[in-house]
């Protein structure tokens, strides 16, 4: 019997088991049921409060404080800042360190933004402007004509020049980005997990014994990684294509183009993820002979994750087109979580993502390498939890 051979049964077997659990056809209807809730309240999803964070460079710094006032009253919450020049507050603006920046003087301001700029914020700088220009009409002359004065001031409007052309569907890119980062977060957890749990229950029933008898340590662990792989890849199909029929059938998502691409994308980075992570949690597990104990060696695995999705969540919503977004994205880490997020956006080139797979691909073998060795030498030790130092040294 050829190696491949061996890993297919060990997979059909994990394949088998899984599909056909209560627990496997519970959580795919429980994933589609909460998708649909995102999908039909979607529109209020992006309702919350957000900080507008104005910088103000040369003259301009001297509204600084009447325009945190005007915001305020038009319900706008600006954080405002100097800036030391146009040149280094355009950058702050492509970066997203800023959503507008605002020079000139009082009375003729000069505002640069990365797409749009916020309307509660135009009003503000178009009232203060208008303020300014009144004063300098009422210091100029002495007799007045109150019509001219009134026509001068509602003339008075501040200069906006954005960087980039706004995307009408930058709403509905965000939107995609979200859900397909949390449905990757969700997946790799659970399904990293399952090989982990599934490693010690073999320990811990000794079963493990029985099957090394019959194959070796590493086509056990690549079956079962390829198993419950592809268990977690039908789900997430499932889940992924009844979410995107969905949001098209209900007019939520006008690109169904996009929806389709970023599900594609998310499909080959699930693989890539799971792949990296589940060697590992494989690995994690393998140290341990008791179920009670494996949160504990699977923390500093589940952290990472976890860390992964909550930045994803933050620099996708707040500054996807950052250098920082760019650089997280491209490490093996965090990429099955941020690049999917950063194609659905439309804001990764294609030599980010050649960078991230080839790294990936190299981190996988490397894991692999490193977990089977580990896994072949832990699995069969019983009794306390082998230090993962000496399962280092041994490997």
């Amino acid at each position: 019997m050829t190696s491949r051979h061996t890993v297919w049964l060990v997979a059909r077997r994990e394949l088998r088991t899984r599909l056909r659990a209560r627990s496997f056809l519970v959580g795919t209807a429980v994933s589609i049921a909460i998708l649909v809730g995102f999908v039909l309240m979607q529109s209020t999803l992006f309702g919350g409060e957000r900080v507008t964070r104005v910088g103000l460079s040369g003259q301009a710094a001297a509204i600084s404080a009447p325009l945190a006032e005007e915001a305020r009253s038009l319900g706008l919450d600006v954080q405002v800042s100097t800036v030391r020049d146009a040149s280094a507050g355009e950058a702050a603006v492509l970066d997203g360190d800023l959503d507008a920046l605002v020079t000139g003087t009082p009375a003729a301001l000069h505002v640069v933004v990365d797409e749009s700029l916020d309307e509660n914020l135009r009003r503000a700088l178009n009232t203060l402007v208008q303020e300014e220009v009144l004063r300098a009409q009422l210091a100029a002359v002495e007799e007045l004509d109150p019509d001219h004065v009134l026509g001068t001031v509602a003339d008075a409007t501040v200069d906006v020049r954005s960087l980039r052309a706004p995307d009408p569907t930058h709403d509905e890119r965000l939107a995609m980005a979200l859900v397909i980062v949390a449905l990757l977060y969700l997946s790799l957890l659970l399904y990293g997990t399952m090989v982990a749990q599934g490693v010690v229950e073999e320990k811990s029933s000794r079963v493990v014994e029985i099957l090394l008898a019959a194959v070796r340590p590493w086509e056990l662990l690549a079956g079962k990684v390829v198993g419950l792989g592809l268990v977690g890849l039908a789900q997430l199909t499932v889940v992924g294509g009844v979410g995107v029929v969905l949001a098209v059938v209900t007019d939520v998502l006008t690109i169904p183009g996009v929806a389709v691409g970023t599900l594609l994308w998310g499909l080959l980075w699930y693989l890539l993820g799971y792949l990296f992570y589940a060697t590992v949690f494989a690995a994690a597990g393998s140290l341990v002979s008791r179920q009670e104990e494996t949160q504990s060696v699977l923390l500093p695995v589940t952290s990472v994750l976890v860390l992964a999705f909550v930045l994803g969540f933050g620099l996708l919503s707040r500054i996807p087109n950052s250098s920082a977004t760019a650089v997280l994205s491209v490490l093996p880490p965090f990429a099955p979580i941020l690049m999917p997020g950063r194609l659905a956006l439309g804001t990764a080139t294609g030599w980010d993502v050649a960078l991230a797979v080839v790294l990936m691909l190299v981190s996988v073998a490397a894991l692999t390498w490193l977990a089977g060795r580990i896994y072949a030498r832990a699995v069969l030790r019983t009794g306390p939890r082998l230090p993962l130092r000496e399962a280092l040294r041994k490997a």
